[in-house]
């Protein structure tokens, strides 16, 4: 049995603590988000096992300008950020060659084929079986021709361990009770859900209570001291930084320059009451926003927004997706309730998860994009293999630090 400090109370921390608590560590995970503003709490609600693809691609880099916010699109850049988005963006473009990319797809793939097994696991051991839907998810278009284009698009493209077909009639009606107009659509089986995120966090933290852990909010400080992570006041025999988008200066004093940025989503929220709660999350692919109707609201989310960590939100991308809301038509009414977060994003769109070898007692699990949610489960147990020293299910070389060296 070790003494473990995790440094971050989002979902990664939070369910790396409760499989490290349960396994007979003694576990604290201490949190500064006590108002749950984080990305892990106001993101889709999916579990995307679909996305095995890292967003760092020639061809993703190729349709950059025709998807920028001022032409309509989900990419924001904004001008006054641009010292912190080119520098990144220059990395991304280095890691975007077909090898590189080649290499990140098969190491994203493989730890992305434990996710839904991940998860039920962990849903059974909190004994929470209703926040999780394993039912897939729709994707729809409204007309011919972007239907035509987008399904061969998916048809090129590896979707791991989800598979997609054709709507069913059934379905089809289902979703014309949207009140939206659609052409065409696509049925994502393998994919899944969470029903509540507020609820998530609510159970984790029971569980981690439960199994013996302890969960203090307030601002962890790392110790001065390089060859010992430790955080001050703990005398743990591990520390695990899972602090999202704040890991890369938590970890500066251990000589690492993580080159991670903010990348910021929005979301709106509104009464369900109009939706039809048996729906899973349904993407407008055209508008590139996903609606997901949790058990007690609406969310329409969307945006990639490049920049500081703490930049004030950009009020024309709520706006934006009210008037999506308004367009199509969807039951979703106002007053609306508007979110910004942040999403822990590295230039090759995989996450880094392993142990410091700058540090003894240093590991460290972040940097998962918009997979934190998809990935929480799986990564949790990779860092209990971790702390027990066993090997884990797959190979983390992938996710070393040290690849930025």
């Amino acid at each position: 049995m070790k003494s473990v400090t995790i440094v971050g109370g989002g979902v990664i921390g939070l369910c790396t603590g409760v499989r490290l608590a349960q396994a007979g560590h003694r576990v604290c995970v201490i949190d500064d988000d006590s108002d749950r503003s984080a990305a892990s709490w106001g993101n889709a609600g999916h579990i995307a096992t679909e996305q095995v693809q890292p967003l760092a691609s020639p061809a993703n880099l190729r349709s950059v300008a025709g998807q920028l916010f001022a032409f309509g699109g989900p990419v924001a850049l904004p001008p006054g950020q641009i010292a912190h988005w080119l520098p990144f963006g220059m990395r991304m473009a280095a890691r975007s060659t077909p090898q590189q990319f080649r290499a990140g797809h098969a190491a994203l793939g493989a730890l992305m084929a434990q996710a839904m097994p991940a998860w039920q696991r962990m849903i059974d051991g909190i004994g929470a079986a209703d926040l999780l839907r394993a039912d897939g998810h729709f994707v729809l278009w409204p007309d011919h021709r972007t239907a035509d284009r987008a399904r061969a698009v998916w048809q090129q493209t590896d979707t791991g361990t989800a598979t997609f077909r054709s709507l069913t009639s059934q379905e089809q009606a289902r979703l014309e009770t949207l009140g939206t107009p659609f052409t065409d659509g696509i049925r994502f089986e393998g994919t899944g859900s969470i029903t509540h995120l507020g609820a998530l966090a609510e159970a984790l933290e029971a569980a981690l209570l439960a199994s013996g852990g302890i969960l203090q909010r307030g601002t962890a400080r790392l110790s001065p001291d390089r060859r010992f992570a430790s955080v001050e006041g703990s005398e743990a025999d591990i520390t695990i930084v899972t602090a999202g988008a704040r890991s890369g200066s938590l970890l500066r004093r251990f000589g690492y320059r993580v080159p991670l940025i903010a990348e910021r989503g929005y979301h709106i929220r509104a009464d369900g009451g109009g939706w039809d709660a048996t729906l899973p999350p349904v993407v407008f692919e055209s508008r590139n926003m996903i609606v997901t109707r949790y058990s007690d609201c609406v969310q329409a989310a969307s945006f990639v927004e490049f920049g500081a960590i703490d930049a004030p939100p950009d009020p024309r991308k709520w706006r934006r997706l009210e008037q999506h809301v308004a367009e199509l038509g969807l039951p979703i009414r106002s007053p609306y309730r508007r979110w910004m977060g942040r999403r822990p994003t590295l230039p090759d769109y995989l996450p880094a998860i392993g142990c410091s070898r700058r540090a003894d007692g240093l590991l460290y699990a972040f940097g998962h994009q918009h997979l934190g949610l998809t990935l929480a489960a799986a990564t949790a147990e990779a860092m209990v293999a971790l702390v027990d020293e066993r090997d884990t299910a797959l190979d983390l070389t992938p996710f070393d630090l040290e690849r930025f060296a």
